[in-house]
């Protein structure tokens, strides 16, 4: 009998290359979702002042971290109260809480974050998957939304949940705003409420790329989540956050998710809310690092994406975060000599062969008939933090010296996963 209670995909993998690259085996590893970004050494600062606050706060966070989180918002076309605020150790938690205290069920994009389901299910609910279009990631397609909700009532389901990624992950894209305009009136129209996971949105490649959050045209019904894992490249410290909606519907949703947090984590640590506090009111510092960053992934997400599309794949233009979600169906004959006939066996064919680790697209709840993974461009940075340093400085990153050695090795891998057994690639 196989347990539902497994390690999530990425985690174990990313335990996994740690411990065959300790052992000295040569891999590039792609599979996990980790900025790979210097810490300021102003961050480093706030860290060691929060250090003395070693006593219990409130379980949503003090008033001065929620008050930095409501300006936060209040710059992004939201305004926002600190009570609608509620700070935890990663947005995992607040991601999981909304899955408790929702009654209902749980309609997801495909592919989507590898964490989404399993969430769901550890507390019962049913999941819908509704296709993406073939553009972007991150949203369903607002039709296929509306016929899977259909069809999910007609089989006796109570499809309330919608969480959307915005930018996405894996594929590396923005919805554009019209799409979350129609995929906010199907919501409006089905009364559903909707969980827009934004810990990505200030890594958007092109700062004047429009984006609209859903809690803009579905104020009442949108709960937002995020954190500085990314943005800051903090995952190991754990700081997230969650928005409420303003109204009894907010109240209620936030009331339950502190009652949760009550009995799960108890509060942020300290330090932690010294960090997202002064993190959050975005002084120079911060900002600067927000755009060298963005510049950063950008830079290398294209030039992966480059190397995927001339190896044959199709493959989404990247647009925020820093994933690449590759279709290697064009090619598949070719992959057919390697033993190559679906995810799984190119998820393993990568690693044991080629000497790449990726994720593979069934993790995500994509057809795993399909030829498609996810690469995490950013642990193409370097393997410290000095090599990190100069990357995020440098005008022209895929150009330094470490990072092109990385993106020779990867073109190498992918020319020959595509050619074929009697082609020297």
């Amino acid at each position: 009998m196989t347990d539902r209670l497994q390690a999530a995909p990425n985690l174990a993998l990313n335990e996994t290359i740690a411990r065959r690259r300790s052992a000295g085996e040569p891999l590039i590893h792609l599979a996990f979702g980790e900025a790979q970004l210097p810490v300021p050494a102003e961050v480093l600062d706030w860290l060691t002042t929060g250090a003395r606050r070693t006593e219990y706060g409130p379980v949503a966070g003090d008033e001065r971290v929620r008050s930095s989180l409501a300006r936060y918002f209040d710059r992004r076309r939201l305004p926002t109260g600190p009570e609608q605020i509620v700070v935890a150790p990663g947005s995992k938690p607040l991601l999981m809480s909304l899955m408790a205290v929702v009654e209902g069920d749980v309609l997801l994009s495909s592919p989507s974050w590898v964490t989404y389901e399993p969430q769901a299910r550890l507390f019962g609910r049913r999941v819908h998957r509704v296709p993406v279009p073939e553009g972007y990631g991150g949203a369903p397609d607002p039709s296929a939304l509306r016929e899977s909700i259909r069809t999910a009532r007609t089989g006796g389901s109570n499809p309330r949940l919608l969480v959307l990624t915005l930018p996405d992950n894996p594929t590396g894209t923005v919805p554009p705003p019209e799409a979350i305009r129609q995929v906010c009136a199907v919501a409006e129209e089905e009364d559903l409420l909707i969980v827009s996971d934004e810990i990505y949105r200030d890594i958007l490649h092109d700062p004047d790329l429009p984006f609209l959050s859903p809690a803009e045209e579905a104020p009442d019904r949108t709960v937002i989540c995020t954190g500085l894992s990314k943005s800051l490249g903090l995952g190991g410290w754990r700081i997230g956050a969650a928005r409420f909606p303003v109204g009894r519907q907010g109240d209620l949703l936030r009331t339950r998710t502190v009652a949760v947090a009550s009995e799960v984590w108890s509060t942020l640590a300290g330090p932690m809310q010294e960090v997202a506090t002064r993190a959050f009111d975005e002084p120079k510092v911060i900002t600067e690092h927000f755009l060298a960053g963005a510049r950063l992934h950008g830079a290398v997400a294209r030039a992966v994406h480059s190397l995927v599309t001339t190896a044959g794949a199709i493959c989404r233009a990247p647009q925020g975060g820093f994933y690449l979600y590759p279709d290697f169906e064009p090619v598949r004959e070719s992959l057919r000599e390697h033993g190559v006939t679906d995810s799984v066996s190119l998820q393993r064919h990568l690693l044991e062969n080629l000497g790449v680790a990726v994720l593979g697209g069934h993790h995500f709840g994509d057809d795993p008939g399909a030829l498609r993974f996810r690469i995490a461009t950013s642990l193409l940075y370097g393997d410290d933090s000095a090599q990190r340093e100069r990357a995020l400085a440098a005008t022209d990153p895929q150009s330094t010296p470490h990072v092109a050695l990385m993106l020779n090795q990867l073109a190498v891998a992918f020319n020959a996963l595509t050619a074929g057994k009697g082609t020297h690639a």
